[in-house]
């Protein structure tokens, strides 16, 4: 119980006469329970008969009366006592509905009270009106999804205010723009829950969850949800027919507010789709840097002589595993590429000491304080739970009491620490564990992730302004290369592209195996040859997978099945090189839209009207995608694996636009 008032009453016009109004009096309460929030009012009498309380049964997805033949009541109350635990074990309430009365005369006092008690998840909230009484007091009034209004709830003694400031802990509360006494619920904060098994329960308790939370469902066996939708979706009417997908398309681009993916409304869009890109182009891709490569590029003091150089052969075939322990502090941003190598142990030694500094922080807190402290008990609580599940299969962290493990623990701990706005967040383990795993170093593993975390923030913040951001980027990307395509997804009421959110959440991290994630990932962090590389990464996975959806004329829930099995099965090397071919596509457009040259960061003539040259204005030649193949040795590996010591760049640079 997070929030508990009494002295809130409801006002019924329950006398002889409409004119009359009984107050009764109840406690209003806002209860934290297996990721669920509920608020709930009943009345203070003591003698309540729960068969009057109103609610769904957690196997049902419509809103269901629970009624209790007299038999079932004894046994019950032979076994469970009647509290609030033991009937909240038992139901979970979709909405309110009030039940008639058996024979006014008989009922009795508590029974008239009883009828009133309500109890309402805050993912079924929709808005909250506010008012203040003659006498002094404030009133509210829930407003549910399903447009149901519950009983006003008057507080006699004390304000409404602090139910107000404890709900916006999980809500955003905004004021209508139509009526100042209105709150709004936009969105859910409930974003740091531990990942839980949702697979293993009725259809509505992991629909509720995803709405609530898309962050933990996402991360589940996504491929799974599939089965639970077409349950979900079914009416509770006798004929069970199942409601039209546009239903679930609906509520899913409700889970993230503000989500407007263009589909086919906003004007002019269409010139976009008519533009040709012309032909992919064949890509290779080379072997893994060398540690002779890599030290050939450093001097005597330990500075890399030639950044570009360096980045282009990352890019272009990733790194052979000895390098990656260093050449990762680069790429992520922990050590300046112009640094020497004095500088650099220069700097560890001070970040060393940072680090465990932030490290006893949390370290030094006793059990006592902890208890006084909910955040950071409860980012502990996630962290640990996060942790024994993350990459357990593989050897740096499998079996128990592993040191991989202790250490995952305490540097996403440590984490909280640098930055306890955020704290943790489910889905950071798997960003870490890569990194921990390649540093074998827990000061190192931890500045790294920071820096990581750095270009990752907006992913894993509240209002999920960085997701909203991608899928959208995304829509336009797609849009532009496959326009028959989108126009598919969207007729299958898939258009949003909400089968993408893992896939840009943790970059890939579930999609594709431990090897493949360190290879895809330190290409991108070359951020060659554009920003939002992993944008094109995703187009190339959709676009390889175009064919068997639209041949087989896949529809909602097959179109999300299939994307989700997917996992670890995908050819890195194939989509590394379809990616970076329709990268060519794209900056080799001479029409290309503005919003798809911002997206992808392209300094592009065509965009300019006023420029048919390939410079700017002050002369400076225009970045081109020739850049990344100048310089670049042999030998090649070509996108089916096969090598050719004799293969040189000059197929790739004959791709060079006009």
């Amino acid at each position: 119980v997070v929030y508990e008032q009494e002295g809130v009453f409801i006002h019924s016009s329950c006398g002889k006469n409409d004119d009359q109004v009984s107050l009764i009096a109840g406690i209003l309460r806002v209860i934290e329970k297996e990721n669920e929030v509920i608020v709930d009012w009943r009345p203070l009498d003591e003698t309540l008969d729960t068969s009057n309380i109103l609610c769904a049964g957690k196997d049902s997805s419509s809103v269901v009366e629970w009624t209790q033949t007299p038999k079932e009541k004894c046994s019950r109350g032979a076994d469970r006592p009647s509290s609030y635990e033991a009937e909240w074990d038992m139901v979970t309430t979709v909405s309110f509905k009030k039940k008639p009365h058996s024979n006014g005369d008989a009922t009795t006092h508590a029974n008239r009270e009883s009828k009133w008690s309500f109890l309402f998840s805050l993912t079924d909230l929709k808005s909250i009106k506010q008012n203040k009484e003659g006498m002094g007091w404030s009133y509210l009034v829930f407003c549910l999804k399903d447009d149901v209004k519950l009983p006003a709830l008057h507080f006699h003694q004390g304000d409404s205010k602090p139910f107000i400031k404890c709900l916006e802990k999980h809500v955003v509360l905004n004021e209508s723009p139509h009526d100042e006494r209105v709150l709004l619920v936009k969105t859910q904060k409930s974003l740091s829950q531990s990942f839980e098994n949702l697979f293993d329960e009725p259809s509505y308790g992991l629909l509720q969850k995803w709405k609530r939370d898309p962050y933990t469902v996402t991360m589940g066996k996504f491929s799974k949800v599939t089965n639970y939708i077409v349950g979900s979706l079914r009416s509770s009417d006798p004929s069970n027919q199942r409601r039209p997908p546009s239903e679930m398309a609906d509520f899913l681009n409700d889970t993230i507010p503000g989500l407007k993916i263009n589909q086919q409304e906003e004007p002019g869009f269409e010139v976009i789709t008519r533009i040709d890109l012309g032909k992919q182009p064949e890509v290779s891709r080379r072997e893994p840097v060398s540690a002779e490569e890599w030290a050939k590029n450093m001097d005597s003091e330990g500075r890399i002589l030639d950044v570009d150089y360096i980045k282009r052969l990352i890019f272009k075939g990733g790194l052979c595993h000895t390098l990656r322990k260093e050449a990762w502090k680069f790429l992520l941003g922990y050590f300046p590429w112009n640094s020497t190598k004095e500088e650099r142990a220069n700097l560890q030694k001070r970040k060393t000491d940072e680090y465990f500094r932030m490290k006893l922080q949390w370290k030094s807190v006793s059990e006592e304080q902890e208890k006084r402290n909910s955040r950071l008990r409860d980012y502990r609580s996630l962290i640990e739970k996060d942790v024994n599940r993350t990459d357990r299969t593989n050897k740096f962290y499998e079996g128990e009491d592993n040191p991989g493990l202790i250490l995952l623990h305490d540097i996403l701990m440590t984490y909280c620490m640098y930055d306890f706005d955020l704290g943790y967040v489910q889905g950071m383990s798997d960003l870490l564990s890569p990194v921990l795993y390649v540093m074998e170093n827990e000061v190192d593993a931890f500045w790294c992730f920071v820096s990581y975390m750095d270009q990752m923030h907006q992913n894993f913040e509240e209002q999920m302004q960085g997701m909203k951001t991608q899928l959208i980027q995304l829509s336009h990307l797609l849009r532009l290369l496959d326009s028959g395509f989108c126009s598919y997804l969207e007729s299958q009421d898939s258009g949003y592209l909400y089968f993408c959110f893992r896939w840009l959440l943790i970059r890939f991290k579930r999609e594709f195996s431990f090897q493949d994630i360190l290879r895809l990932w330190e290409v991108m962090w070359t951020e060659l040859p554009c920003q939002n590389f992993h944008l094109l990464l995703c187009c190339a996975i959709l676009e390889s997978e175009k064919q068997q959806i639209m041949d087989k004329h896949y529809g909602f829930n097959e179109i999300l099945k299939h994307i989700n099995e997917l996992s670890m099965k995908i050819d890195v090397e194939y989509i590394l090189c379809k990616a970076e071919a329709i990268s060519m596509q794209m900056m080799n457009c001479k029409e290309l839209p503005q919003t798809v040259s911002e997206i992808l960061g392209i300094e592009n003539s065509s965009v300019t009207p006023d420029s048919d040259t390939g410079e700017d204005e002050s002369g400076a030649e225009l970045s081109c995608p020739t850049s990344l193949y100048q310089s670049i040795p042999a030998p090649v590996i070509a996108a089916n694996g096969t090598r050719d010591g004799a293969q040189q760049t000059a197929e790739t640079q004959s791709l060079t636009p006009a």
